[in-house]
């Protein structure tokens, strides 16, 4: 079984909220939400993968030195197995703003719950919820 390393962000905004995104029609898992992030490329750090992907999916910029390791999830699905590193940030430039046809939505951490996500980001909530 393959597996996949996939880089995710809290971001996290001067009131405490965290950023969700809702996976767009035509996607696997169209409709959950998650964390935003993507696939580590060849030769990219975790860290490198996010900066990339927050500029491709949000439109922001960050540094390495303003993403904190704060978990991981393990999880196996039907067909790979996903490592996701998370990561928390509080300091970025711009205004996060949706560029490939996800919705965004700020939530605070005791609401998690209420928005599903994949198997793999559902162990993430409680450590999240106790951090901040």
């Amino acid at each position: 079984m393959k597996t996949i390393l996939v880089s995710a962000v809290a971001l996290i905004d001067a009131d405490g909220r965290i950023l969700l995104a809702q996976r767009p029609e035509g996607k696997s898992m169209a409709g959950l939400w998650e964390f935003p992030g993507g696939k580590v490329e060849p030769g990219e750090t975790p860290e490198a993968a996010l900066i990339r992907e927050l500029q491709e999916e949000l439109g922001i910029d960050t540094w390495a030195s303003c993403l904190a390791p704060l978990t991981f999830a393990s999880h196996t699905y039907d067909d790979f197995h996903l490592l996701m590193p998370l990561f928390a940030c509080r300091k970025w430039e711009g205004i996060p703003q949706a560029q490939e046809g996800q919705t965004l939505k700020w939530v605070r951490a005791s609401e998690l719950r209420d928005y599903p996500m994949p198997p793999a980001d559902i162990p993430l909530i409680p450590i999240l919820r106790d951090w901040l």
